[in-house]
């Protein structure tokens, strides 16, 4: 009988144990698509990131012992499929937290409703401003750039290289604005424009159109008859890919084209769909980690991007990380190695109210993450409330040689290959 007696309280201390570590690990809700139009455009290449990470935070020990349980759902890349994952993430399957949401369409109003019901959202990819511009957003952070900061980078970059390598005044310098009319493509669009007019170029035409258009055609033969210099263009995969085969249909022909993230982040997915021809397209994104100079970085950040690297060609089968894996791992690695630390250390718990705190207490100078850009949260108040105020992006080219940063001038490795050379279908 005693024996008996002591083998139920053993089961029960068992039980009770296990229940308390269970409770001690972190589920993490994760929305990317997994399917749909964006999943190709990047957004499988960013959870493949998000997942390294918390891979690689947990063979440390995870965050202050703590496991980093995910719970990944497929959004879809449908807006009403992301809103209603992310409900039933926080309030049926209980997370901590919600991560990850490549598309800005859907970020804008998850953003909104995860706020108003105080619960926590991290953005890792989306960047359209809109998602936190004069919202008050209080749980809702993104240590990612935004679409404003990518208009402004590549209307800089034009006006820096406008008399040298398109060989005109900027006031003479025809740029033409396209994009996808989503929260994402807008905002990049809008962007462009108000910083290249204020830059005093020409900008010869603007022109919007739908993610799920099968003609642009159309868009096409305005470009053609407005003969830009330079082509500044906000879009996803299959839109791009429909753009580039139409252009060279209708022997479209530009100086430079300079794309903004998304869809232009994958030079392997740009070369499938165009072939050589996608040589020298040049992007506006965060820095790709591995091709920084760790010197620049923060000391154990090298063996870092080296080992995320690693991880990211063996698990893809890809030759090269590009863009948005980087977008995943990083935010991903800030919120595990820094802000949810910080939670637990000084506010006890990892509350949407505790790491709201912790969040606007992150303080990482430049040089403090694997994308090369500093954090530090905007507060209650700023029209940016929760948006990273040290985040940047850079103009890089892919080239028959390899990807080459080329702004700002303080970190470019190679000079711009501008206009394209003849043998481009694109080139003059």
């Amino acid at each position: 009988m005693a024996q008996r007696k002591m083998l139920k309280l053993a089961v029960g201390a068992f039980a009770m144990t296990a229940a308390m570590a269970h409770a001690q690990d972190i589920r993490v809700g994760v929305i990317y698509d997994q399917t749909g139009p964006f999943a190709a455009a990047g957004s499988v290449n960013a959870s493949i990131g998000t997942q390294i990470a918390i891979d690689m935070i947990n063979e440390r020990g995870g965050v202050e012992g703590r496991k980093i349980v995910p719970v990944t759902v497929d959004a879809q890349s449908k807006v009403d499929v992301a809103i209603n994952v992310a409900e039933r993430l926080l309030n049926v399957e209980n997370v901590d937290l919600v991560m990850g949401v490549y598309s800005s369409a859907q970020c804008v109003p998850m953003a909104s409703k995860v706020d108003n019901a105080k619960k926590f959202m991290w953005a890792n990819v989306c960047i359209s401003s809109a998602v936190f511009k004069d919202r008050g957003l209080e749980y809702v952070f993104r240590a990612q750039v935004h679409s404003d900061q990518y208009g402004q980078t590549s209307c800089d970059f034009l006006a820096a290289t406008s008399q040298e390598k398109f060989g005109v005044p900027v006031e003479k310098l025809r740029v033409a604005i396209i994009h996808e009319d989503g929260p994402y493509g807008s905002g990049n669009a809008r962007a462009n424009k108000e910083a290249c007019s204020k830059a005093g170029m020409n900008i010869v035409l603007e022109e919007g159109y739908s993610i799920n258009a099968t003609d642009l055609s159309p868009m096409v033969t305005k470009l053609r008859r407005a003969r830009p210099d330079a082509i500044l263009h906000t879009g996803y995969s299959q839109d791009i890919g429909l753009f580039l085969r139409q252009a060279k249909e209708q022997g479209l022909k530009w100086k430079a084209l300079i794309g903004h993230g998304a869809g232009y982040a994958n030079p392997e997915r740009l070369t499938e769909l165009q072939g050589d021809d996608a040589a020298y397209i040049m992007n506006v994104d965060p820095a790709v980690a591995q091709i920084l100079d760790p010197a620049t970085l923060a000391p154990e950040l090298g063996e870092v991007i080296t080992e995320a690297n690693k991880r990211m060609l063996e698990q893809s089968g890809m030759s090269y990380a590009e863009a948005n894996f980087w977008m995943g791992f990083n935010q991903s690695w800030i919120l595990f190695s820094d802000v949810m630390p910080r939670a637990i250390r000084d506010y006890g718990d990892i509350s949407p109210e505790s790491l709201r705190k912790a969040a606007l207490d992150t303080d990482i100078p430049i040089g403090g993450t694997v994308q090369g850009y500093g954090v530090k949260f905007a507060e209650p108040g700023h029209p940016m409330s929760g948006q990273n105020l040290r985040s940047s992006p850079v103009v890089i080219q892919y080239t028959p040689e390899g990807t080459k940063v080329l702004w700002p001038k303080e970190i470019a490795t190679a000079d711009p290959v501008i206009p394209l050379p003849s043998s481009i279908a694109f080139g003059h």
